[in-house]
């Protein structure tokens, strides 16, 4: 049924004849980096169900490879047979930050970028009792003295974007790492640190209490949930920052599986069933082709290795 439906659509687009009539003929396995019920995970899943539903007869197939804050089921991706039925869930811990604190074996350059679908946005909120208020309260305050801003760990994504945006802007900060994001949000609501980077959910719960006060979102526009706060685009700094979700495929795919691919992912990321679905979970639905994702993480990765190697950081793992 599936290769009959899809030598039916390959007629009506002509050229791509041989390229949907021959893959996928067996199942898709993605392989996510963290174990089960995290975003990722959660979002890849979505992502799986679209693809069936949407292309009859395609089976996917999620597969679990926990550790290595990512690196070992982002390892198990890249080394994959290149059939085009082995892919990654590319996220940009691991793709695009794990390679320059080491112990990844495998470096930017490896990746074959099928497409992104979702990217979770950010904010710098400040905490309990801080000193400031609004954007241009904290950067006088920089000005001075750096601003403590908690984190979910040395090393990693929200760490590597304040640092990036400090950079970015001229200032100082003073990182102050907790055990994941639960304890750096604790902190905060409990005004044991200035400021912490947050998710746009987290940040309007918290708002909304008066436990948090949104300083500025790391985008190039507002968004809608926080219309009154500015981005640091705006206000003339030049940052913007998001983790995202993608599919990435072993160097080697063949072409044309690969444009397959690529399209199923378009297709997919413009289904307003999963676009309901994943902004129900929270998620901001983006779509980029594969040279738009390798564009993004290439341009996040150079910014993280110029973090880490600042901090003294750089290869701390290996």
């Amino acid at each position: 049924m599936f290769k009959t439906t899809v030598a039916a659509i390959a007629l009506t687009l002509g050229a791509a004849t041989p390229v949907l009539a021959d893959f996928p003929e067996r199942p898709i396995q993605i392989i996510v980096p963290y174990s089960a019920g995290g975003s990722t995970d959660l979002g890849i899943r979505v992502v799986a169900d679209a693809l069936e539903s949407k292309f009859d007869g395609l089976r996917t197939v999620v597969r679990n490879q926990p550790g290595g804050g990512g690196g070992i089921g982002t390892s198990a991706a890249v080394h994959a047979r290149p059939d085009g039925y082995t892919l990654g869930a590319g996220a940009q811990g691991p793709i695009a930050i794990l390679p320059h604190v080491g112990g990844a074996d495998y470096t930017v350059d490896d990746f074959e970028f099928v497409g992104l679908f979702s990217r979770s946005l950010q904010l710098l909120v400040a905490c309990k009792d801080a000193p400031f208020n609004d954007y241009d309260s904290f950067m006088a305050y920089a000005q001075t003295k750096a601003p403590q801003i908690g984190n979910s760990g040395a090393g990693g994504a929200n760490h590597v974007s304040a640092e990036a945006f400090a950079k970015a802007a001229g200032i100082k900060i003073e990182s102050i790492p907790f055990g994941g994001s639960s304890e750096a949000r604790t902190a905060c609501i409990g005004g044991h640190i200035d400021a912490m980077v947050a998710s746009p959910a987290e940040a309007k719960t918290a708002a909304d209490a008066g436990q948090m006060t949104p300083l500025f979102v790391m985008e190039d526009k507002r968004i809608d949930l926080f219309p009154d706060t500015p981005t640091a685009v705006e206000k003339g700094v030049d940052f913007t920052w998001s983790s995202y979700k993608g599919l990435f495929a072993p160097k080697g795919i063949p072409a044309a599986d690969l444009d397959w691919l690529r399209n199923a992912v378009k297709e997919v990321a413009s289904d307003p069933a999963f676009i309901a679905k994943m902004t129900e979970m929270g998620e901001f639905v983006t779509y980029e082709d594969g040279p738009a994702f390798e564009a993004r993480v290439k341009k996040d990765s150079a910014m993280s290795k110029a973090v880490l190697e600042d901090l003294g950081l750089l290869g701390m793992n290996k």
